[in-house]
């Protein structure tokens, strides 16, 4: 008798900890934790993963991310309970990418090489800048020096894939000082790059200086991110993403799970779900976590057109964009009677390529496409 396939699962865990809140930060994260409320959460994490595990059953996890907050501000043993609890509850696929975000200010070799034990294979380093006045300007607690031992501590430890965070449009940032952020970086030879835009979220501290936050107009802004483009491209880093530069064969799998609208289950305060059919998403209360709560905010089974315009959104994210067969396959109906309107105007201005196989984003395209996609969804919904 054929077996049938398993369907596959990406996990996210949501460590809602770290040593300070940088200055931009509006993630759900609580500064300066003791050990006991560490290893509280780390209970109740596990907790939940125990108890979810069953509606998991017909799936394999081919993708596990901590993110955070700082998950590295756990003690080791706390991150080892944690992923020992996935593999020993959820059908894990022999090569499954399984990431850890780490702060620099928070590594150590002992933590990495008991990382690799227990089964990660991937660290997404917080970098953000390579100069110590533009990482002091964001709060950030690490400085160079960290980085480079981070980064030479992990592969020592036995981690062969690594990606880095940067940001660029900071404070005290230059086009120039961005471009030397970006060579410094593909010198420590990651396999993967992530270079965001510093967006200034209200309610934090950046929020709550307004004027006061001197920041690189806009201007200079555009050719940081272009001219970052042109660099890695030449150091071999194919954009494969608005925000995100790999080595061929090292894009990251978790990520492309949400960019495909592929399904997804997340765990922890403010961790968000696409599972079943239905989207979910968690409070950021942790207190009521610890408490065996539930937590869940938000919860809906997305209409057929929502799904729709939701596929376009991600898709068009990436380099690849929309595949008109995909598409066909997925909805049962054609792309091009659903959005090609509304596209044929940027297609004709440059923002978007079309080919044999579909649409996608140009560079300039990628650039504004925030704006291009709310027009073309809105236009889909007729809302416009």
């Amino acid at each position: 008798m054929r077996t049938l396939e398993k369907k596959t699962l990406g996990l996210y865990l949501h460590i809602p900890f770290c040593r300070s809140k940088c200055l931009y930060c509006d993630f759900c994260s609580q500064p300066n934790r003791s050990e006991s409320e560490h290893a509280a959460y780390t209970e109740a994490l596990c907790r939940d993963l125990r108890a979810r595990a069953e509606t998991c059953s017909a799936y394999t996890v081919d993708s596990v991310y901590v993110g955070g907050g700082t998950p590295t501000s756990l003690a080791p043993a706390l991150l080892q309970k944690i992923l020992d609890t996935v593999f020993s509850c959820y059908h894990i696929e022999p090569h499954a990418e399984i990431t850890v975000e780490c702060n620099p200010a928070t590594e150590s070799r002992a933590l990495f090489e008991c990382l690799v034990s227990a089964g990660a294979n991937r660290l997404s380093i917080g970098a953000q800048s390579v100069h110590d006045g533009e990482l002091r300007a964001l709060g950030r607690l690490h400085c160079f020096s960290d980085l480079s031992k981070t980064v030479s501590d992990a592969r020592a430890a036995g981690f062969e894939n690594l990606s880095v965070d940067v940001m660029f449009g900071i404070p005290l940032q230059t086009e120039e000082s961005y471009l030397q952020t970006l060579c410094k970086l593909s010198e420590l030879q990651p396999n993967h790059i992530s270079a965001y835009g510093l967006t200034v979220e209200t309610g934090t501290p950046f929020g709550r200086m307004g004027d006061r936050l001197r920041l690189p107009d806009e201007e200079t802004t555009r050719r940081m991110y272009f001219s970052g483009i042109d660099l890695l491209a030449q150091r071999g880093f194919r954009q494969y993403e608005i925000s995100n530069f790999a080595l061929d064969g090292y894009e990251s799998r978790h990520n492309l799970k949400y960019w495909n609208c592929d399904e997804y289950l997340g765990f922890g305060p403010a961790a968000y779900s696409d599972f079943g059919g239905r989207r979910f998403g968690n409070s950021r209360d942790i207190s009521s976590y610890l408490a065996n709560e539930d937590i869940t905010e938000e919860s809906e089974v997305p209409s057929p057109n929502d799904r729709k315009n939701e596929y376009v959104m991600l898709r068009m994210r990436l380099s690849e964009g929309i595949d008109c067969r995909a598409y066909q396959k997925r909805f049962g109906s054609s792309f091009e009677s659903d959005y090609g309107d509304a596209l044929s105007r940027y297609v004709n201005g440059g923002f978007v390529r079309k080919n044999a196989q579909g649409y996608a984003f140009t560079t300039d395209g990628m650039y504004v496409s925030n704006s291009i996609l709310s027009e073309i969804l809105c236009f889909d919904a007729g809302n416009c």
